[in-house]
């Protein structure tokens, strides 16, 4: 492996709802045997970076932001067994979980949840904007072969996401899952886990036009615009389902005022809403729970386990990800311009190291 510098180029918040600033700063030591320092090849641009600019998670700074990213590994904690150098691999949010609280109580696949980790990447701890990220090991996926860094960063969020929503649906082949957001950056996952993985039907729901024609290209059985009347919408939806008893399972993934409703409206009665979109309110009318009996459930993200089963699932099955490439750390700001521009169709992502872009295929060549 090439030697580590002791500086490197870092995109910051410095003061919220300021710019961001690049900034050199040194390339950091992870701080326990059980981390592992990335060098990074591809950061992604997601919804969280806005919340974490503007303070909503009370961030100390400055704070290197992006909590999606991709890398090779160039040095290993003295405890880390499962990596080496020289891996490719997708980097972990979560940071040494404490083990102790209700959910780390409750397994591994609950762990995600715990509320004392010490930080978590970008969020409140530094993040992939960066040359270098440090990671904890056990929180951390390698890439498979056929999975390329551009594919696997924003993997770690919004794959992850996606991923778990679909999974938590726990619908069988041949049934209807409804997918509110369906041509966002989430979206546009969900729709490829619900058909490629699960064999699922998909209704796909948005209110964008670069939405409707990315979910349509995704595979989505029924493309619905929101921007219909509410009733027309529904009708459409209940319409394809057959018995016009409406999906089987919905994951909202669209944080407009209306998309609750909208999801549990489209949802067959006794039947799960899984709520993934962060709106300061989610807002739902009585009916639907107290006469239609729709059970909502919250869902985060995978569990470290289940994100390797989900890199196993994007390598066998081909999911792709629409990706709107910026190159460069000094190009952040283009990313972040097209993330809230409202044409964009899918993931905003930075190649922050071309020279491992340029690596990878020579080594995989047309296999990746």
């Amino acid at each position: 492996m090439p030697e580590i510098p002791k500086q490197m180029k870092a995109v910051q918040v410095v003061e919220f709802n300021k710019p961001y600033q690049i900034n050199t700063v040194d390339v950091p030591s992870p701080p326990t045997p059980n981390d592992i320092l990335v060098k990074v090849a591809v950061a992604g641009y997601c919804h969280t970076e806005q919340l974490v600019a503007e303070g909503v998670f009370k961030s100390k700074l400055p704070i290197t932001a992006s909590h999606e990213g991709s890398g090779t590994i160039v040095s290993v904690g003295s405890s880390v067994k499962d990596f080496a150098p020289g891996d490719r691999v997708m980097v972990g949010i979560m940071t040494h979980a404490c083990g102790k609280c209700r959910s780390c109580q409750l397994g591994k696949d609950m762990k995600h949840y715990c509320q004392h980790s010490d930080a978590m990447t970008g969020v409140t701890r530094d993040g992939c904007f960066a040359e270098y990220v440090w990671a904890d090991a056990s929180e951390c996926q390698k890439i498979p072969d056929g999975v390329t860094f551009e594919t696997a960063a924003p993997m770690a969020c919004a794959g992850r996401t996606a991923y778990r929503a679909v999974a938590q649906a726990k619908l069988k082949p041949g049934q209807t899952i409804g997918i509110v957001g369906a041509g966002g950056a989430l979206g546009h996952l969900g729709i490829q886990f619900a058909k490629k993985v699960w064999e699922l039907k998909v209704v796909g729901v948005d209110a964008r036009d670069p939405g409707l024609d990315l979910a349509r290209k995704t595979g989505a059985d029924l493309v619905v615009d929101a921007r219909e009347d509410q009733e027309k919408l529904v009708k459409q939806a209940m319409d394809f389902t057959g018995e016009s008893e409406g999906c089987d399972a919905t994951v909202n993934f669209s944080d407009a005022g209306s998309a609750a409703a909208t999801a549990c409206a489209i949802t067959k009665m006794h039947a799960r809403m899984i709520q993934v979109a962060q709106p300061e309110n989610v807002s739902v009318p009585f009916a639907e729970l107290i006469f239609r009996d729709i059970r909502i459930e919250g869902s985060l993200l995978c569990p470290a386990g289940q994100s390797q089963e989900m890199l196993n699932d994007v390598a066998k099955h081909g999911i792709s990800v629409a990706t709107n490439p910026s190159h460069g750390l000094d190009n952040v700001k283009e990313a972040a311009d097209r993330a809230h521009g409202g044409k964009m169709s899918g993931k905003a992502i930075v190649i922050v190291d071309q020279e491992q872009i340029k690596e990878e295929k020579e080594k995989y060549g047309a296999n990746i």
